[in-house]
């Protein structure tokens, strides 16, 4: 399965540990909200570009807004 995800400035904590809201779709259309606790990157690798680009992040629609912490597996 392949996925594009966008990340936003949502914050949740689940099981005591702080994550991210990201979403997007699969590559065949179907919505998703990721919960990405972190991100990283190989080490020895030249990051200032990646780090720049996770700085930025989107409004969460309306739906991870909205979304119960009940309803996520």
């Amino acid at each position: 399965m392949t996925m594009t995800i966008t990340s936003t400035s949502k914050v949740v904590t689940l099981d005591g540990v702080q994550c991210r809201v990201w979403e997007g779709s699969t590559e065949r259309g179907v919505k998703v909200h990721c919960f990405i606790p972190r991100v990283a990157v190989r080490n020895g690798l030249d990051t200032a570009q990646f780090e720049a680009e996770l700085q930025e992040q989107a409004v969460p629609s309306p739906e991870v807004e909205a979304i119960p912490l009940r309803m996520i597996l």
